[in-house]
């Protein structure tokens, strides 16, 4: 008991700390010099002060203001207007003067720039503009030695160490040397795709075969739906048609890589490692390296022999990295979607997904063994599961393709009714309890109003997301987000949680083409902590995915889904803060 109040009291500290945090960060500081307005941006809206739309964007509208006091902007929508002419900034507001098409000047007052977007005003014509550029950047990330986010980094480290012992089935036998090995695999990781060129290369290269895959997958796209993919000025940008037919084609190669023996070889090489280095079973060595390219009902297939003999232990390091990492396809349609139509910035997601991935491997060990240790003695030989997925190379296509297809589905379906349950949750909350008023007579509000005022228009009700942003702020906090995008953060990470991981990287998305994100550092810890399949849902997929493999052990998964799903989001975050440790 007392250790859950131990618990209880580090989650008040946290929050309280995480109070003075973003108090201190939102006094004016003198030495934070201003985003410059200096640079090159898509039109992402042009609105009244009502949100109403005045304008369609298209895909290649945009502005670029020059340091050289010149700007020019194309704006296909008003009679593929181009103009060009000189800028000024004068306080708070851009002074425009046009050599074409006429010669004029206009002042825009500047309401919001920061380092992802810019949004500009002239009468009650409101212009919103995002950086296209701010995540793809291909220099190596700077190491800035901040003690902010050293320091918030160990000590989110401690809080989850502490919550994993506390909540232990067995502190005295917890392994620390695993822990502190798996934990400094992961740092060896994060440091090399930030700071390592050779290693970031390596990815890169990585990156752009999957950056390639999206755009094969597109060419097979366009003979089916033709102008709905290619044409997006006219129908908009359709989820359907252009994110999941990436998880078919990808399930397909996936099947055959598997049928040539060439995923085995590779996933057999990263257990090796982790076995070696971490002192594991060779079943959940081969387990949490296979999890790394496979989705969490697909990598037991390397270890069905094992699976019946497995201790809770093993069973536990199983399930949670099932939980912690994605599977290669649906990696490939969150780097398209994420992405956008940027092949760069799709190099760039794509790496930070691929580090994630990797990572969440020995983070996933870490986690399972803090929460259920090892008492008993494990085999340590290796062998991979050599069933056979067809008799030939075009059997374990077709294979792959009608697995992929209904994947593609299943994930279309769960979008369609969680999506429309979140809509539908956010009516009862906005519509109904919103609107309920309180206060005195001289001073009544309603909820939504409430809300409104309290988040200075971030939100614009009652709702989903505000709950989950403002309860989870404190935990995204000591990941190591900026004060100012927590509140954000931690709305995805409520919505990867209790709904799943493609709902929350769908609303990132989102978040990115509407420049919501104050600093592009967040986005990018942001896709460490959604990276993986821990949600409610996945706890049934395993337990009858697995349970399939060994049905003896089905009671089992049951007892243990929930801290599969603990150790999976802890995994996630451990990840996510040695990340912002380093950046």
């Amino acid at each position: 008991m007392r250790f859950k109040i131990v618990a209880i009291v580090l989650l008040l500290l946290t929050t309280v700390i995480f109070s003075i945090g973003v108090f201190v960060a939102e006094q004016p500081s003198e030495t934070e010099a201003p985003a410059p307005v200096e640079g090159s941006y898509s039109f992402t809206s042009i609105k009244n002060d009502s949100g109403i739309s005045l304008l369609p964007i298209s895909e290649g509208d945009s502005i670029h203001i020059s340091p050289d006091s010149t700007f020019a902007y194309f704006l296909l929508a008003k009679d593929s207007l181009f103009a060009e002419g000189t800028w000024i900034q004068k306080e708070d507001a851009l002074e425009f003067t046009y050599t074409l098409p006429t010669d004029t000047v206009r002042t825009y007052q500047i309401t919001t720039l920061n380092d992802t977007s810019l949004i500009i005003k002239e009468g009650v014509v409101n212009y919103a503009f995002s950086r296209p550029d701010v995540f793809v950047r291909s220099e190596k990330v700077e190491f800035n030695f901040s003690l902010n986010h050293i320091g918030r980094g160990l000590m989110g480290m401690m809080v989850l160490i502490v919550i994993g012992y506390i909540f232990s089935t067995s502190r005295r036998n917890i392994n620390w040397r695993q822990v502190g090995v798996g934990l400094g695999l992961q740092f060896l990781i994060a440091y090399g795709v930030l700071h390592v060129e050779w290693v970031q290369d390596m990815f890169s290269w990585v990156s752009g075969l999957f950056v390639a895959i999206l755009g094969y997958t597109r060419d097979g796209s366009l003979f089916l739906f033709g102008s709905l993919i290619e044409n997006q000025e006219s129908f908009g940008y359709i989820f359907a048609f252009q994110v999941l037919p990436t998880v078919i084609f990808f399930s397909a190669l996936t099947s055959l890589f598997y049928y040539y023996g060439i995923l085995q070889k590779v996933v057999y090489a990263f257990a090796w490692v982790m076995r070696n280095t971490m002192r594991l079973s060779g079943a959940e060595s081969l387990a949490a390296a296979g999890n790394i390219f496979l989705g969490q009902t697909e990598s037991p297939l390397l270890v069905k022999p094992y699976i019946a003999g497995m201790t809770k232990s093993e069973l536990l390091c199983l399930m949670s990295g099932g939980m912690a990492t994605i599977a290669g396809g649906v990696l490939a349609a969150y780097i398209g979607y994420l992405g956008g139509g940027n092949p760069a910035q799709k190099i760039y997601f794509a790496n930070h997904l691929l580090a994630a991935s990797v990572m969440s491997a020995p983070a996933a060990i870490v986690a399972a063994k803090l929460l259920l240790p090892e008492t008993k003695e494990v085999n340590r030989d290796m062998h991979i599961n050599r069933t056979a997925i067809g008799k030939s190379w075009l059997e374990a296509i077709a294979n792959g393709t009608t697995e992929g297809l209904k994947l593609a589905v299943n994930v279309g379906a769960m979008l369609l009714v969680f999506i429309a349950l979140t809509y539908m949750v956010n009516g009862i909350l906005g519509d109904f309890i919103g609107n309920i008023n309180f206060g005195d007579e001289d001073n009544v509000i309603s909820l939504n109003n409430w809300v409104v005022g309290f988040t200075d228009g971030q939100y614009s009700q009652f709702s989903l997301q505000f709950i989950l942003g403002y309860t989870l702020a404190p935990l995204t906090w000591l990941m190591g987000v900026d004060d100012s995008d927590v509140y954000l953060v931690g709305q995805l990470l409520g919505e990867k949680t209790i709904i799943n991981e493609f709902v929350a990287y769908t609303s990132m998305g989102e978040m990115i083409q509407n420049g919501e994100f104050i600093h592009k550092r967040s986005a990018m810890i942001a896709t460490y902590i959604l990276c993986g399949f821990a949600n409610f849902a996945s706890i049934g997929i395993q337990i009858g995915g697995i349970g399939s493999l060994a049905p003896s052990r089905k009671s089992e998964l049951s007892k243990l889904g929930f801290r599969a799903l603990v150790a999976g989001t802890f995994a996630s975050l451990f990840t996510a803060l040695l990340v912002s440790m380093l950046t």
